[in-house]
């Protein structure tokens, strides 16, 4: 009887010790199995099943060096006494129990691991520009959030590790940049002034302990696209307004459009954001419109302040990735008398409101009249009274000289003989009519200062 127990004592596996995994699907795990002091020298494997019928995953005799096999690889790091197994796209049928198994003579050294793997969402791709930024997100469970989190370059080592233990701020090191948002379970990756060298494959890591971290894998891809200019300068007067137009990829019609005001350390401390073709966002200090037909984001900002030094336009995917396309430069001066024009979100911006740039345009307010059509009439008028009561004063000096003639004609006649009747009568058509006069003067003003004073009330 104590032999069959021995021999069955033998048979089952030396268990060190039982961890739990969780991952998602599309992502990947990590999982690190110790073993003793001397079994350095051992094979070392990851399988999956009971013990009794454990189906070898990966298994090696190669030390300090990582091991492929479809998607599970392994790394036996002799110096620490651990190895370290990773999976790969993960699925929802990877979810069972598995063994890190040292092989000896004798009974082999084991630790069970027992995986399940949640359906999830993964990120499969972000895409961003030579030149501009891009804003990774990624979303985590809550009971997550006291958990320490990486970003790094795919292929082993991180050439950029970021390690977020605040609950809120920006960790950089150098182009990169990570906020953990505890309360929204989120992690925000920026990358700033993007070049092709940044195009790879990336990790977003949660270390849940010392026994094994979840990740997830994306492809970043910068392009260089000749649609888009990477920066253009504008001027505003403060408290005025100021027009721009963005062009974007084609690849980006159906994505969300957005303008950012980047103030300070904040990233992106006010966005407005412009979600459907040729419809105004609300109304507010920064108005977007989206043609889609023309690949155009235009929009107008209201009540410019010193603030409103840098801003820019961008497209936000589905997942909430933003990619920052053209940056806005704005040099604000003192405010001047000449009005300044914005868009009318009544109506869409019209081709001759912007200027013909092939990529990048700024928009320049439409010329304003100096003198009104209303005010040009007024003066036309004004003037037309002005000549008529000097008309009509011209026709009151000549009747009252014609008067005086008719009387020093008589008191003539009477004095002198050889002034005729027939030479008084030409010097009267000569000079004067008095019964039109007379019609004249009564069809006018009593009181011509009257008139006057109207006019310059008009003028």
């Amino acid at each position: 009887m104590k032999i069959i127990l021995t021999f069955t004592l033998l048979m089952i596996p030396g268990v060190v010790s039982s961890i739990s995994v969780t991952g998602y699907s599309g992502g990947g795990v990590t999982i690190t199995c110790k073993y003793d002091e001397g079994y350095a020298a051992y094979v070392k494997y990851f399988c999956k099943g009971q013990w009794s019928d454990c189906t070898d995953q990966i298994k090696t005799d190669i030390k300090d060096k990582w091991v492929y096999n479809g998607r599970f690889s392994l790394y036996d790091d002799t110096r620490s006494e651990v190895f370290t197994v990773t999976i790969r796209d993960l699925r929802e049928q990877d979810s069972d129990t598995y063994w890190c198994g040292t092989e000896r003579v004798g009974k082999d050294l084991y630790t069970e691991v027992n995986l399940e793997v949640i359906r999830d969402q993964p990120i499969r791709s972000v895409r961003g520009y030579s030149g501009g930024n891009v804003i990774i997100n990624y979303k985590y469970e809550m009971k997550h959030k006291n958990h320490v989190k990486y970003f790094c370059k795919s292929g082993g080592q991180c050439f950029t590790v970021t390690i977020t233990n605040r609950a809120a701020g920006w960790e950089q090191d150098g182009r990169f940049s990570v906020q953990d948002d505890r309360s929204a379970g989120l992690l925000r990756v920026f990358i700033r002034d993007l070049n092709e060298n940044d195009s790879g494959e990336y990790q977003i890591t949660v270390k849940v302990s010392e026994e094994y971290s979840f990740f997830s894998e994306f492809n970043l891809i910068i392009r260089d696209d000749d649609c888009c200019v990477k920066s253009i300068s504008l001027s505003a007067a403060a408290g005025g307004s100021v027009n721009i137009s963005c062009k974007y990829p084609q690849s980006h019609i159906s994505d969300v459009k957005f303008l950012c005001w980047r103030s300070g350390a904040d990233l992106c401390a006010e966005e407005t954001s412009v979600k459907e073709s040729r419809r105004w966002s609300p109304e507010g200090k920064i108005q977007l419109y989206d043609d889609r037909e023309e690949q155009l984001l235009t929009g107008s900002i209201s009540h410019v302040t010193e603030q409103d030094s840098e801003y820019w336009c961008g497209v936000q995917s589905d997942q909430g990735h933003k990619s920052f396309i053209t940056r806005v430069l704005i040099n604000v001066t003192e405010q001047t008398s000449t009005p300044s024009t914005s868009l009318s979100p009544s109506s869409p911006p019209s081709s001759s409101s912007f200027s013909s740039s092939a990529s990048f345009s700024s928009v320049e307010s439409p010329a304003i009249s100096s003198v009104s059509p209303v005010t040009g009439s007024s003066l036309v008028v004004s003037v037309s009274v002005v000549l008529l009561l000097i008309i009509i004063g011209l026709v009151i000096v000549i009747w009252n000289v014609c008067r005086r003639r008719q009387s020093n004609n008589a008191d003539s006649s009477s004095k002198t003989s050889h002034v005729t009747p027939a030479n008084n009568e030409e010097v009267y058509n000569n000079y004067c009519n008095y019964e039109e006069v007379e019609d004249t003067h009564r069809q006018l003003p009593t009181t011509p200062s009257d008139s006057s004073d109207n006019i310059y009330a008009n003028v």
